[in-house]
């Protein structure tokens, strides 16, 4: 019973640098590992989150822009002068547009190809708006998905070292088990903790960009509308 408790106390004093110190060379390689995934993930949560949320706001400003009833030219302009060089749906107006100035100013192309190729310039802006939106979530579930594993070898590594080192003692106790059991298991440990987070944030940012996605594409399928509508007007007006 009193070794027991010596044990008890002795691992609770000993803290978790201690333990990593004390861990194999390929264990503390794995442990070194995961803290730089953890890092590193974090990193792009943070900027990641800040890159969403700028490209919401940018939509929701140009969404009421571009129904308020103002002039389209005007609204193109107004894009095009900026210095920054638009984002998410605005870049998409832009390109659209761009492509039915140049389309219009021509009097041998007919409707169908005009709204032809406003659809390709849309559909080319909207795939590297895709891109940007979709940019480093596959880091973030490679972080998630493979991290515990990681960990888990690291633990496995570390508990068979450990029982391979007490197979050369003759009475084996708590106390000569438990250092060793205790280092393999901080491998796990900071698997789980470099995983979760990646796991929740690659989830929330793949929902959201699933959202702005579908938001742009509504978006083509209306501009198109439009350039429809005024390629019918100038036709029946020819």
């Amino acid at each position: 019973m009193n070794e027991a408790v010596k044990v008890a106390v002795s691992n609770d004093t000993m803290s978790i640098l201690e333990l990593m110190l004390q861990a194999s060379l390929l264990v503390q390689i794995v442990m070194v590992l995961l803290i730089l995934a953890s890092l590193a993930s974090w990193i792009v949560i943070f900027t990641k989150s800040s890159t969403l949320k700028n490209l919401r706001l940018e939509s929701d400003n140009f969404d009421s822009e571009f129904w308020s009833g103002g002039e389209l030219n005007g609204l193109y302009r107004r894009y095009t002068e900026e210095q920054a060089e638009p984002l998410g749906m605005a870049s998409i107006f832009v390109a659209g547009y761009r492509e039915y100035n140049r389309l219009a100013g021509n009097g041998t192309v007919d409707r169908a190809e005009l709204v032809d190729g406003v659809h390709r310039a849309m559909r080319v802006a909207l795939s590297r708006e895709i891109e940007t939106l979709e940019s480093r979530l596959s880091f973030l579930a490679t972080v998630g998905s493979t991290s515990p594993y990681v960990g888990l070898f690291g633990t496995v590594w570390g508990i068979m070292n450990s029982f391979r080192s007490l197979g050369a003692l003759q009475q084996v106790t708590v106390a000569t088990v438990a250092p060793g059991i205790s280092e393999a298991l901080i491998a796990t440990a900071m698997g789980l903790f470099a995983a979760i987070p990646a796991v929740i944030a690659y989830n929330r940012f793949s929902s959201n960009a699933e959202s702005l996605i579908a938001r742009y594409e509504v978006f083509v399928e209306e501009f198109l509308s439009i350039v429809n509508r005024q390629a019918l007007g100038v036709n029946r007006r020819a």
